[in-house]
Formats: C-alpha cells, sequence, structure tokens
C-alpha cells in the first residue's frame, strides 16, 4: 500500500509545481487555493508512505516521479521545451526510481541477522 500513497503524492507534487507556476506569484486565487491543497495532499501522502518507506527511498521516488511529470506536463500543458538530454535525463531518474523500488523489495526479503 506505501508504493500507491507514494503513487498518490507523486501525482499532488506534479499539481503543485504546475499549479505554482499558474498563481502568478500567487495573484490568482483558484490555482493559488488548488497549488496549496495539492502541496498539503502531496505531503499527506508522502507521510503515510514513509510509515513502510525509508525515508531515503519514499523522498528521492517522490521528487523523482514529481519531477519527470511535472516535466511532461509542463511541456503539454505550457509549451515548455523538451530536447534529447532531458529525455536522457529523465531516463536515468526513471531507472533510478525502479532502481530503489528493486532495492527496497530485496532489502525487505533478505533475513535480517538477529
Amino acid at each position: 500500500m506505501a508504493w500507491i500513497y507514494l503513487l498518490i503524492a507523486a501525482v499532488f507534487e506534479v499539481v503543485f509545481a504546475l499549479g505554482t507556476n499558474a498563481t502568478e506569484g500567487f495573484t490568482q486565487l483558484g490555482p493559488s487555493l488548488l497549488t496549496v491543497a495539492a502541496a498539503a495532499g502531496g505531503i499527506f501522502f508522502l507521510s503515510l508512505a514513509l510509515k513502510t518507506l525509508d525515508v531515503g527511498v519514499g523522498y528521492t521516488v517522490w521528487t523523482g516521479i514529481g519531477s519527470v511529470g511535472t516535466v511532461i506536463f509542463g511541456t503539454v500543458i505550457f509549451g515548455e521545451s523538451i530536447n534529447p538530454w532531458k529525455i536522457l535525463a529523465f531516463v536515468l531518474i526513471i531507472g533510478g526510481v525502479l532502481g530503489l523500488k528493486l532495492a527496497d523489495r530485496l532489502s525487505k526479503s533478505e533475513p535480517t541477522a538477529a
């Protein structure tokens, strides 16, 4: 369940980042309220995920998914540029996120010394 909470938290992180851009310095009420709500939602669901996940893994995955999602949706919604270097960086971030998930799964399946 922790990974589902983390995914939900990452969606809120993307909404938070994109909403911040739309607030125009928090001068627009609707986007400002959405941004604050998304920030709160992201932190809430991250905290639920961190009940089970290590903070280093959870936080890194949260920011990684949030970063990639923000760039992708920033390109689609705001027409921001994308180039091969950004795509390479996305692949590396996604590889890191998958690696952390695998490492977390493997560490939980290893027997612990008592």
